[in-house]
C-alpha cells in the first residue's frame, strides 16, 4: 500500500523498561534492532567521498541533505541530528508494523507501552516474528496484518545519539517521494499525542503533504511530472479505498439492527466490489507491472485491519490541511495550535479538526 508510511519506534519506551516491564522480550528486540539500525549508520558525507558508493547513491543522499535543509528552513521541522546520516540494512523494510481487528469492526486492537502510551500497532524487526504475532491474532478470532514500514521516527529522542537515519529502505524514492518521507518522519519529531494514532498519524501525513508542494514549487520539472504521475495514481486508490471503508464501517453499523449473516453479506459484497474496481484502476494506469507488486499484495490480503490501519494515515489529514489553511499558511502558528490540541481530550481534538475540513482530500 503507501509506502513511506511512519511508525513511532519503542526502543525510547524499552530502555525504561529493562529492569522490569512484562514482555521484556518484546522490549529487548525493539532496543536491540534500533540499536542495530544505529549502529549500521555512518555520516552522509563519508559515504558521499567513499569511492565504493554507487555514483546513483551519492545523488541521492545529495538530494536527502537539500531535502533535510529545506525542512528546516522553509517548514520549521526541527534542525538537529536526524537524517544526516546514512545506513543500509540489506533489507527491504526496517520493521514490520502487525495490526489486528475485529471481523465486523474496523476499530484497531491497541497495544500500550511506556512513553508512547497506546498504539494501534505492533513493530518487529524480525519479519518472523511479525508474521507468527499476526498469525495468533488470526487463531484469537482477529483480522491481523504484518506489513512493512520503510523509515520510523524516535520522537526525536534519539537526537543525542546521531538521530534518526536515512536508510536503503527508502533512499532510492523519486525526489518527491524522497521528499515527503522526511518531511513525515520530521513532523512526528513536532507534535505527539499520546494513546492517539490517528492524529499523530494525519499530522504527519498532512504535513508531508503540504510541505511537498513547497518542495516541488522549487524543483525542475522533470522531478515535477514524476511527482504528478505518482500522486494521481495514489489520490484515486485513496479515493477507492475510503469508498470501501465508508461502506464497511455503514455493514458493521450497530445501530442499524441487521442478523450476521446479512453483515457478512455485505462485508463479501464491498470486499469484492473493491478489488474489482482496483483491477479496473490497475489496468487504466499502464504501469509496469513490477512496480505495483505490494499495493498488488496489499489489496489481495486486504481486510478490516489493513483497513483500519489505512485509516489511521488520512482520517484527519483534511482537518488538519484544513487548519494550516485558516491559519494563513504559517507553520509556526500551525504547528502550535498541533500542540495545543495534542493536550485536550481525544474526542475534543479529533471534532475541532473535523470542523476544519479542507475541501482537498
Amino acid at each position: 500500500m503507501a509506502s513511506g508510511l511512519g511508525a513511532i519506534t519503542l526502543a525510547a519506551a524499552a530502555a525504561l523498561c529493562l529492569s522490569g516491564c512484562a514482555n521484556l522480550g518484546y522490549y529487548w528486540q525493539s532496543a536491540t534492532g534500533h540499536l542495530r539500525v544505529m549502529g549500521a549508520a555512518r555520516p552522509v558525507q563519508a559515504w558521499i567521498d567513499d569511492s565504493a558508493t554507487p555514483q546513483r547513491l551519492k545523488e541521492q543522499l545529495a538530494l536527502s541533505q537539500r531535502i533535510r535543509a529545506f525542512a528546516s528552513r522553509e517548514l520549521q521541522l526541527p534542525d538537529n541530528a536526524s537524517y544526516t546520516r546514512y545506513a543500509d540494512l540489506h533489507r527491504s523494510a526496517v520493521i514490520w508494523n502487525v495490526v489486528a481487528a475485529p471481523p465486523y469492526s474496523l476499530t484497531l486492537k491497541t497495544w500500550c507501552f511506556p512513553v508512547t502510551g497506546c498504539i494501534g500497532y505492533r513493530g518487529y524487526y524480525d519479519e518472523a516474528q511479525a508474521r507468527a504475532l499476526a498469525a495468533q491474532l488470526r487463531e484469537e478470532g482477529l483480522e491481523s496484518d504484518a506489513y512493512p514500514v520503510p523509515a520510523y521516527s524516535t520522537l526525536g529522542w534519539m537526537n543525542w545519539a546521531g538521530g534518526d537515519p536515512l536508510l536503503n529502505t527508502f533512499i532510492g524514492y523519486p525526489e518527491g517521494e524522497l521528499a515527503r518521507t522526511i518531511f513525515h518522519e520530521l513532523a512526528h519529531q513536532v507534535v505527539y499525542a499520546k494513546d492517539d494514532t490517528m492524529f499523530n498519524e494525519s499530522f504527519a501525513t498532512a504535513v508531508e503533504r503540504l510541505g511537498v508542494q513547497r518542495w516541488l514549487d522549487q524543483a525542475g520539472p522533470a522531478a515535477r511530472a514524476d511527482y504528478e504521475r505518482y500522486d494521481e495514481r495514489r489520490r484515486q486508490f485513496r479515493a477507492l479505498t475510503l469508498g470501501t471503508r465508508k461502506a464497511l464501517e455503514a455493514a458493521y453499523d450497530t445501530k442499524v439492527p441487521l442478523p450476521q449473516e446479512e453483515r457478512a453479506r455485505r462485508k463479501a459484497e464491498t470486499m469484492a466490489r473493491f478489488r474489482d474496481d482496483y483491477a479496473r484502476l490497475r489496468a487504466s494506469w499502464n504501469v509496469d507491472p513490477a512496480r505495483l507488486r505490494l499495493l498488488d499484495q496489499w489489496v489481495a490480503q486486504a481486510n478490516n485491519a489493513a483497513f483500519g490501519a489505512q485509516a489511521a494515515y488520512d482520517e484527519l489529514v483534511p482537518g488538519f490541511e484544513g487548519l494550516f489553511t485558516s491559519l494563513g499558511g504559517d507553520w509556526r502558528h500551525f504547528y502550535d495550535e498541533a500542540r495545543r490540541l495534542a493536550t485536550v481530550p481525544k474526542d475534543e481534538r479529533h471534532q475541532a479538526l473535523k470542523n476544519k475540513d479542507s475541501p482537498r482530500a
